[in-house]
């Protein structure tokens, strides 16, 4: 259960709730014993002479009132405990979610995104009822045991003694079975994960799936994984299924030892009849908690197996984070330095990036060329300190960034990923996701940013323009208007440093040159990175460097690199020849998916 002490600070905040829920299990099971006490007084009653109506009445009205404040104990109980649980889960899912924030992109690399959901319904709804139900009836069990075995043995000891005979079977049997259900709840847990990214992958990429005509492949995939689902959910049925009888079995065993040694005792008039019909309903109240422990120790192991699933990410550190020390410019001008920077990914040899070294003073345009695979995306990526360098360090305004705060690290730099990706929210959320200011300054800059990208006429035509609702990453937008929406966001923050990952990739080469002569003016006095597989759209830049299997092949400016005859005019001739094959109609433009 060493999971589960994960657990404890989330209940210490509702310490008081809980004493308060735990005072109400012991008044509900005090005035819930009372009853067979009164049943008693009222049944060895009859044996006297002076038995009336009125004493029967008023035994058995003892008897309702014990029945209704012991009801509103339990009401009392379950409302604060549940209570409690319900906030945990509030807490706790809170917790692990700002926890996945922080976490870096090797982890979201290497960790399905159907297992993270897993973790953070399926396995935390289990780890709730740890944190309510499963101590609430384990408490109510054991000072209901308490209290029966305490009234047992004032009525009768060696009675008491004989009928838990049976009883001590339990410990071993609860042990052994909790340990089956801990295992199996595991696995269950682990293909649901399974089932959880195969749903997530499908629905995400639903076009690819129909595209390709594999509805029915995949839904035989998903098929075979839910089989197995059931598989384990049945055996772990069988073992509930076993338990729960075993546990009734041994508490019948009690009431039959108590029924034929206590009989004797009546007929001795060892116990009077009164006396034997209490035992005997103390004995049933007995059985329940010894029945109920058995799902209480189901809820523990379920509880246990989820809790070291969510704790197995909650210990992971993040590898990208604050400096102990922070340092930062006294004002982000963008001036961008690379010192003999390489990088590989976690868990691979093959350098990605190698001995890279440029400088671009601030205000200045670097352009960032090369075929796919040369490493374009992870220059910009480090520069961005989504991941750091295996060697080297990259420098802004002359202060390393791994030592300045994240936070102002990334408020300098608007980034304009290669992956269009927007939020299942209005446009005005989504291109104001960086802006701090709100209503009117914010529109402000909303507008004056979509105007740049080239996509406020196109917002204007729709029905509720900036309010317009997308669906799930912008789905019903096209790859150019999704692509400007991101380029817009990026420029509404009003960075230092505008980074663009092959970022006009779906837009055409007019309405790329257009969305950069904007950007030449928003961007005068600020740094501003083009990774751009077009070399026609970065001719302009300050500085061009040329990658090749993620070393620098050549750097320059575009005359620079035109007069020496490398790779860099090899790739400009040839896509000037392509252009004007485009022209004469032999090759179709690339048009603009709007």
């Amino acid at each position: 259960m060493k999971e589960l002490q994960a657990l404890l600070p989330y209940l210490r905040r509702y310490r008081v709730s809980i004493a308060a829920g735990l005072a109400a299990v012991f008044v509900a099971n005090a005035f819930s014993l009372a009853a067979p006490y009164f049943i008693k007084q009222g049944i060895d009653a009859l044996a006297r002479p002076d038995v009336s109506p009125g004493l029967m009445l008023r035994y058995a009205g003892l008897v309702v009132l014990t029945a209704v404040l012991g009801g509103i104990g339990r009401y009392w109980m379950r409302e604060l405990l549940n209570g409690v649980s319900r906030r945990v889960e509030f807490d706790l899912a809170n917790d692990f979610f700002r926890h996945l924030l922080k976490l870096d992109a090797g982890f979201y690399a290497a960790t399905p995104t159907g297992d993270i959901m897993s973790r953070a319904t399926n396995d935390i709804s289990a780890v709730r009822m740890v944190a309510g139900p499963a101590y609430m009836y384990l408490v109510n069990t054991l000072v209901g045991t308490v209290f029966s075995l305490t009234l047992m043995v004032w009525i009768d000891p060696w009675l008491t003694l004989w009928s838990m005979i049976p009883m001590l079977a339990l410990p071993p049997v609860t042990l052994a079975f909790g340990q089956l259900i801990h295992q199996r709840f595991t696995k269950i847990q682990e293909q649901y994960s399974a089932m959880s990214t195969m749903a997530q992958e499908n629905l995400a990429g639903v076009r690819i799936v129909k595209a390709y005509g594999r509805e029915a492949q995949q839904a035989g995939r998903f098929r075979d994984l839910s089989h197995q689902y059931l598989q384990l959910n049945m055996h772990l049925a069988r073992v509930s299924g076993l338990f729960h009888p075993l546990l009734a079995l041994l508490s019948g065993f009690a009431m039959v030892v108590a029924l034929l040694i206590g009989g004797r005792a009546v007929m001795r008039g060892a116990i009077s009849t009164g006396e034997f019909v209490a035992f005997m309903l103390y004995l049933g109240m007995l059985s329940w908690p010894m029945i109920a422990l058995g799902w209480v120790v189901n809820l523990y192991q379920r509880g246990a197996a989820s809790m070291g699933r969510i704790n197995r990410i909650m210990a992971l550190d993040p590898v990208i984070r604050d400096p102990a020390a922070p340092r930062s410019p006294a004002t982000v001008r963008g001036e961008i330095e690379f010192r003999e920077v390489s990088f590989r990914y976690p868990g691979t040899e093959r350098w990605v990036i190698r001995n890279v070294s440029f400088r671009v003073p601030a205000g200045s345009m670097l352009a960032v060329v090369g075929a796919t695979g040369a490493g374009k995306s992870t220059l910009v990526a480090l520069l961005a300190r989504l991941f750091d360098p295996v060697a080297g360090e990259i420098l802004l305004d002359g202060v390393p960034i791994r030592e300045m705060p994240l936070a102002g690290l990334r408020a300098a730099i608007g980034m304009v990923p290669q992956d269009a990706f927007l939020f299942s929210d209005t446009i005005r959320e989504n291109l104001g996701l960086g802006v701090d200011e709100e209503d009117e300054a914010q529109m402000e800059k909303i507008r004056r940013a979509a105007a740049i990208a080239q996509l406020d006429s196109t917002v204007s035509a729709f029905p509720l323009g900036y309010e317009t609702l997308l669906g799930e990453r912008g789905v019903n937008l096209s790859g150019g208007q999704k692509q400007r929406a991101t380029l817009a966001r990026a420029i509404a923050r009003d960075p230092r440093v505008l980074v663009l990952d092959d970022a006009l990739s779906a837009v055409d080469t007019h309405t790329e040159a257009e969305i950069l002569s904007g950007l030449r003016e928003v961007m005068r006095d600020r740094t501003s990175v083009i990774v751009s597989h077009r070399v026609t759209a970065v001719m302009g830049a300050d500085l061009i460097v040329v990658l090749e299997n993620g070393t620098i092949r050549e750097q320059g400016t575009h005359a620079e690199l035109l007069q020496s005859g490398g790779s860099y005019a090899t790739l400009l001739h040839r896509q000037l020849l392509a252009d004007r094959l485009a022209d004469e109609g032999v090759l179709a433009p690339v048009e603009d998916e709007i």
